[in-house]
């Protein structure tokens, strides 16, 4: 986890030394991690899962795209975290408790269903 602070800091650095942070807001920002979402799964259309799989795993080009995309959502993601004032690992253990929670191993494992379709699973 400390590699990925470290490379935050150097994203934030990175922002701060154009004055990007100045005109962020979270609107702005949620908007350039959905575009860029977006992105990355134009890469994916229209290939089919299996040749998406291989593609990712084992076409360099492809991977390397694949791979830039990636980042930029993470770009965005950590951007948008910041500008919330939001310390995103803290909430993503969070959200990673309230889904042990919801989907217990004996009763989700294999299976693709909502939370809400796993009977008597505890939910919040």
């Amino acid at each position: 986890m400390s590699d990925l602070r470290s490379y935050a800091d150097e994203l934030f650095a990175f922002v701060a030394a154009r004055d990007w942070d100045v005109v962020e807001n979270p609107k702005d920002l949620a908007m350039a991690l959905g575009g860029e979402c977006g992105e990355l799964l134009a890469l994916l259309q229209w290939h089919g899962a299996e040749e998406a799989g291989r593609r990712v795993r084992e076409d360099p080009d492809f991977r390397r795209r694949f791979g830039h995309e990636l980042a930029d959502v993470l770009n965005y993601l950590l951007r948008l975290a910041r500008n919330a004032d939001l310390d995103l690992l803290a909430v993503a253990r969070e959200k990673l408790a309230i889904n042990e929670r919801r989907y217990p191993v004996e009763k989700a494992r294999g299976s693709s269903a909502k939370y809400t379709e796993l009977v008597d699973a505890d939910v919040d």
